[in-house]
């Protein structure tokens, strides 16, 4: 993991974790990458010293022991901002469709493609239906000319 000292447009200064230099490129590219103070995404790396550790000395001489420092009241956590505004949009698109999918198709679970044909044949009513269907599924309907299409996963409230 990298540790990059960040800094918005704003000139605001926080720090962010990535698993690699072309994974910060990537996020933020995508806009992904906000300032938590002010949810800027222009966001660029700052001028950061590495920490690199010498091995052309000797191990440090321990310090004398000192009485330990006096506990100091516990700093609030700083807030992260992970998405921008364009992804909150979209997850609030992807949860109103699945309330109004729920609302209005009978979930029919895993048995989606058998009913799909039952009633593609007419062998049930029409009715509209939302279940799961496994992608071998999915092109046997596509053959047999049923209409559906996918519905995208509704992604985790704390992702």
């Amino acid at each position: 993991m990298i540790r990059y000292a960040l800094i918005c447009d704003d000139g605001h200064d926080f720090e962010s974790w990535f698993s690699t230099s072309a994974s910060f490129e990537a996020q933020a590219g995508r806009g992904l990458v906000a300032c938590p103070f002010c949810g800027s995404v222009r966001v660029e790396r700052a001028i950061m010293a590495p920490s690199v550790a010498r091995t052309d000395r000797g191990p440090r001489a321990a310090e004398p022991e000192s009485a330990p420092p006096a506990p100091s009241a516990p700093e609030a956590p700083a807030p992260v901002a992970l998405m921008g505004e364009r992804e909150i949009a979209f997850r609030q698109m992807l949860g109103a469709l699945h309330a109004h999918v729920a609302a209005n198709a009978e979930h029919v679970g895993p048995r989606f493609a058998d009913e799909a044909l039952k009633i593609h044949h007419g062998e049930t009513p029409s009715r509209a239906i939302y279940g799961q269907a496994t992608p071998e599924d999915a092109e046997m309907l596509k053959e047999e000319g049923v209409a559906f299409m996918p519905l995208p996963g509704l992604p985790g409230a704390r992702n």
